[in-house]
């Protein structure tokens, strides 16, 4: 007779404190689904300000424990080993909070058009009889809020994931509110309607591609672990050709969301189409959480690789900005030029992706503080321009045709005067937080050995400042406008204008206030 020996199961280990900034923003969404449900009637009309209280509450306490776990210093692999807590993960936890924080702010603004800009119904069919009766009464669904929670806690899971499968589930958690919320625009329902089909369909794509490379990479290792890869790497039991297929697939997963061409074509239709106020929130945290993540898987799990991806990383980063920068200097619509300027940023933040210099002299930084740096300076100035984007108008909506710009300076020279701002740190002008971004992205690349790239990064970097400047010279030159004004604003959207601006200033003059903490912290843990 066989004896049966008791099952043990042990207990998993959960560190709520390292893990409450996830937690919180986590709980905090649920809460935002809870109030959509449960106000109705009489309360219905407090919604938004129960919902932005959430965000704001919510995202300020997430971010007041990440500084006080950063007090600590890093502490590891916590969550069953599924999330590395190292100082990249704690900037970055940091700096996507604040950057969501402050887009998210805009979703509240209702002054501009005395309507929310996200449909009152996002169920209702374009132009049919319950979207007129939803706006007429006023019977808006607030569930922007929560979805736009549940990305940026998809985010922080991103950037901090220690193994494939988390890493894939954040993914997934940040982009499928994104996928929603593109198609919610009040105005304009078709063609926004039409940016969250192309968003779906070839976010699905690379997810498919990038699932597939994370099984490539189990195969070839054994394991779902970036440490445990990291080790069959360097000592591989069956040869490569696993590791070098599940690498690319798991690349092309990755610079989908990054924008890296030529898997970029989904961004300038998804910019315009989506909600304006939206676009600004993707424009920086989807392209922070996807930029982390890349560092931690290539410079983690398969940094002993590098010799192999470097140079297809370099071909990458030419082909990028060069096709941003040119599609940028034809475009008419504002929307449209700042999209394809993301695209041309993505390949400056990739010339420091591929440089990989880490092993750097006393008081240089490494490349990820260089591209932690520039990814705070692009966000600053990201979040305080597409604000504005949603202040200049005409009698219908937004006035994004570059002709409608004309003049703005003398209707209003304070806004103007901010978005020129704005406009110089994304060419790279003194005195702009942009400048010391990019020197320190080229610098990064320079030391990794990559000067040829470094060369062509400036060259293009050149050419892209005309896009900026004359945007500028249409503001300030040219006569005003005849259908174009700049709408009273409420708080929630001049805070992020102000903030960004402030920011955009100060680490432009005093860039090792950023830049100090980022090269100590900069260190990914294995």
């Amino acid at each position: 007779m066989t004896m049966m020996l008791p099952l043990e199961i042990t207990a998993p280990t959960i560190e709520f404190r390292q893990l409450a900034p996830i937690l919180i923003l986590f709980g905090a969404a649920c809460a935002g689904v809870l109030v959509d449900a449960l106000m109705l009637g009489r309360s219905r009309r407090w919604r938004g300000e129960v919902q932005i209280g959430l965000v704001v509450g919510g995202v300020l306490a997430a971010l007041a424990y990440t500084v006080a776990n950063l007090r600590l210093g890093p502490v590891g692999a916590v969550g069953m080993g599924s999330i590395m807590l190292d100082g990249p993960t704690a900037v970055m936890w940091v700096l996507l909070l604040v950057f969501g924080l402050l887009a998210v702010m805009v979703f509240k603004e209702e002054r501009l058009a005395g309507v929310p800009v996200f449909a009152s119904s996002a169920a209702t069919v374009p132009g049919s009889r319950e979207e007129a009766e939803a706006d007429r009464f006023r019977l808006e669904q607030t569930e922007v809020f929560p979805l736009a929670l549940f990305s940026l806690t998809g985010m922080l899971v991103f950037v901090s994931a220690n193994d494939l499968l988390t890493l894939f589930v954040g993914l997934e958690v940040f982009s499928l509110p994104l996928y929603l919320m593109c198609g919610m625009a009040r105005k304009r329902r078709l063609l926004s309607q039409e940016a969250a089909l192309k968003y779906f369909l070839l976010g699905a794509f690379s997810s498919g591609f990038f699932l597939f490379g994370i099984a490539m990479l189990y195969g070839f290792s054994g394991s779902f672990d970036l440490g445990t890869i990291a080790a069959a790497v360097t000592a591989p039991a069956y040869g490569r050709g696993l590791l070098y297929a599940g690498l690319a697939l798991v690349a092309v997963g990755l610079l989908f969301k990054i924008g890296i061409v030529p898997f970029a074509n989904w961004i300038p239709d998804v910019y315009m189409g989506a909600p304006t106020p939206l676009t600004g929130f993707m424009a920086i945290c989807t392209k922070m959480a996807a930029v982390g993540a890349t560092l931690r898987v290539f410079y983690v799990a398969l940094g002993a690789e590098r010799w192999t991806w470097q140079p297809v990383f370099a071909v990458l980063a030419i082909i990028t900005m060069i096709a941003g920068t040119v599609a940028a200097l034809t475009q008419r619509d504002v929307k449209r030029l700042l999209a394809y300027s993301s695209i041309a940023h993505a390949g400056f933040i990739f010339t420091a992706v591929t440089g990989a210099s880490q092993d750097v002299g006393a008081g240089q930084p490494t490349s990820v503080s260089a591209i932690l740096f520039y990814l705070a300076a692009y966000g600053f100035a990201t979040v305080g321009a597409f604000a504005i984007v949603t202040l200049v108008r005409n009698p219908a909506s937004e006035e994004n045709d570059l002709d409608g710009w004309a003049g703005l300076a003398a209707k209003r020279p304070w806004v103007a005067g901010l978005m020129s701002l704005f406009l110089l740190s994304f060419a790279g002008i003194p005195p702009t937080a942009g400048l010391m971004g990019k020197w320190a992205v080229f610098a990064a690349a320079w030391r990794g050995g990559y000067w040829w790239l470094v060369v062509i990064a400036v060259l293009t970097s050149l050419v892209a400042a005309y896009i900026y400047l004359k945007v500028i010279v249409i503001m300030f030159a040219r006569p005003p406008a005849p259908n174009t004004y700049v709408g009273e604003a409420s708080l929630w959207t001049w805070i992020p204008i102000v903030v960004g601006a402030v920011a955009t200033l100060v680490l432009g003059i005093a860039p090792d206030l950023l830049l100090g903490p980022a090269s100590l912290l900069g260190t990914f843990l294995r």
